[in-house]
């Protein structure tokens, strides 16, 4: 009996030991990736935590998270690289400045983070993600077996993740919330949070790379077709791909027999087909030899002649867009896409010996192209677009005089709109003194506010004709308040936002959260236990308005309620009501300022 302990012992030590070496070899292999995935975590907890002090030290918290993000994919990349070629001191130090570079692009006021960051920063972490999939196999005398066999390894270890962090979150915050409510420790619940936070960040980084071993050579080792991939590929994607293509098909059908436009989504549905044949594809790849395996070689074979009618459809749906709207960085990238999609098409039906490394790297190129070709790429695009058709609806609606605007000519709201919105693209691209260029000194006085790039034009021309019809897309009222000042002697707290949302204020010993969500809710909460819902106070505001002059000044814009011992009343600037919905309309608060006073 002892003998058996004795080994059963040993082999627990054992077990432990080879563990721990495992950890110090992956310490040892990815320090720089665990280093950012560390960075990660922190920033991660000091903004969930909110003990900021104000909000430059949130966004300056936010930019190193999404650095500190991009780091982890691209580290890891150049690691893949070093373990290839070499060089590794070099290549990480040029990676640590890549990272430190791109950390200035980003703008250092949050205010500024406009949507066009997001439009930099997703196809940057994509691309990142890229790096990894080839960048270790760029010669040609790499094998394309080896090729696969890392991809799908990476592909099997990432789901693995998927698996272990989700179990591993879930058993350490039961495990948490047990001792809570057993022992009454008093857990808080930042606990909880940070927690999870970290085992989402860093536990399923470390977890990926413990699955990772030593890298490339184990990655790439050959190794035995795993059945769960054949299955999902042959019994769900492939599956999934014939109800695509059935669809894009009728619908194809559909537009040539009444000869109409497609609709603009059905881009994105021959994207998804698109991605979804080529995951499948490369899924399959080292079946297509085997001779017991026909369908797969049937499959490969004919998926990208479907492609070709779809890649019709695709170019007429986006050109549609385009040609009526002009180009922004979302409908570049679409056609970027369907670029790459044709030059796929065109190399695997007329290649005699394709390689599958064509994918990730000509999708990288497009991609990198997309964001850094002067004068071609996206940004550039988009806003020289973007200009020519503002110019073009002010041309055509006669509407400037000395290379200024005339807003006293009759104009229809609809053009209205338009404008808006092109000058609100456009400021969010940092080309408001373009834009100042067609207003007048006494017009550039008061410009849309920093925080949310609003241009309300519809208040500045003084004769708007309302195109109000059972066509219109929608149609809004809006409130402005033309009181400029308030007595305010009889409140004791102020707390003013100029951009709504959710937040909460510490007030004396009290804790106010304002929880607002456009057209769900707007509720004032004192110490997580009272609460009042103001929704129903912004609705009754408009039950004196003409929606039919779109744009009313009010003496006073404000609701007055109670929460708990305190009173308040909130004093808005702006508040829209869209009427798309008759039954339903879609209240929009633009800004508030909060008056407390305690009973």
């Amino acid at each position: 009996m002892w003998i058996v302990d004795n080994e059963t012992q040993n082999r627990m030590n054992l077990k432990v030991l080879e563990i721990v070496q495992k950890t110090k070899k992956m310490i040892f292999c990815y320090p720089i990736v665990l280093l950012m995935s560390l960075i990660m975590t922190a920033s991660a907890i000091y903004l969930v935590d909110g003990d900021y002090e104000n909000n430059e030290h949130e966004f300056l918290a936010t930019k190193i998270l999404l650095i500190a993000g991009l780091g982890i994919s691209l580290m890891f990349a150049i690691k893949m690289l070093t373990q290839r070629i070499g060089n590794a001191l070099l290549w990480n130090v040029l990676g640590l400045l890549f990272l430190v570079g791109f950390y200035f692009v980003l703008p250092t006021n949050k205010d500024d983070f406009t949507d066009m960051y997001v439009y930099l920063l997703v196809p940057v972490y994509i691309l990142a993600h890229l790096l990894v999939a080839f960048i270790a196999f760029v010669k040609k005398e790499d094998s394309e077996r080896n090729f696969w066999q890392f991809n799908k390894n990476l592909f099997v270890n990432f789901f693995l993740t998927l698996i272990f962090t989700g179990v591993l979150i879930g058993g350490i915050e039961l495990a948490i919330l047990a001792v809570d409510k057993l022992f009454n420790v008093g857990v808080l619940d930042k606990t909880y949070f940070r927690t999870f936070l970290t085992l989402l960040i860093f536990g399923s980084t470390f977890i990926f790379l413990l699955f990772n071993e030593a890298g490339l050579k184990d990655l790439e080792k050959d190794g035995e077709y795993p059945v769960v991939l054949k299955f999902f590929t042959q019994f769900v994607l492939i599956p999934l791909l014939f109800i695509f293509v059935v669809i894009l098909y009728l619908y194809s059908i559909k537009i040539l027999i009444n000869w109409e436009l497609p609709r603009g989504w059905v881009s994105y549905l021959v994207l998804a087909y698109s991605v979804v044949g080529i995951l499948a594809l490369l899924l399959v790849h080292p079946l297509k030899e085997d001779t017991t395996k026909s369908w797969v070689r049937i499959f490969s074979k004919v998926f990208y002649y479907t492609l070709l009618p779809l890649l019709v459809l695709l170019f007429v749906a986006i050109f549609t867009r385009i040609l009526a709207y002009a180009f922004t960085e979302a409908r570049y990238f679409v056609l970027a896409l369907a670029l790459w999609l044709s030059s796929l098409v065109l190399y695997f039906i007329f290649n005699k010996k394709p390689t599958i490394k064509f994918i990730p790297i000509s999708l990288f190129l497009f991609g990198f192209f997309s964001l850094t070709l002067p004068y071609f790429n996206a940004f550039s695009v988009a806003k020289r677009s973007q200009k020519n058709d503002l110019e073009r609806v002010l041309a055509d609606n006669n509407l400037v005089v000395d290379g200024k605007i005339d807003f006293n000519k009759e104009v229809a709201d609809s053009v209205v709109r338009e404008l808006e919105s092109k000058f609100e693209f456009l400021d969010n691209r940092h080309e408001r003194e373009y834009l100042f260029g067609f207003l007048s000194e006494e017009m550039k006085k008061d410009p849309p506010s920093t925080n949310y790039r609003y241009w309300s034009l519809i208040s500045k021309f003084k004769n708007v004709k309302v195109t109000k019809n059972i066509y219109s897309e929608s149609f809004y009222t809006q409130l402005t308040n033309s009181q400029t000042s308030y007595d305010i002697s009889n409140y004791q707290y102020a707390i003013n936002q100029t951009y709504l949302q959710s937040q909460t204020f510490p007030v004396d010993e009290d804790r106010i959260e304002v929880k607002y969500q456009a057209d769900i809710e707007f509720k004032l909460i004192l110490n997580e236990k009272d609460s009042v819902d103001l929704m129903p106070l912004v609705v009754k505001l408009f039950d004196n308005s003409n929606e039919m002059t779109e744009n009313e000044e009010v003496d006073g814009l404000f609701i007055e309620s109670e929460v708990g011992n305190y009173s308040v009343k909130v004093i808005f600037q702006t508040i829209s009501r869209q009427n798309n919905d008759k039954e339903k309309p879609y209240y929009y608060l633009n800004d508030a300022l909060f008056l407390l006073r305690k009973n």
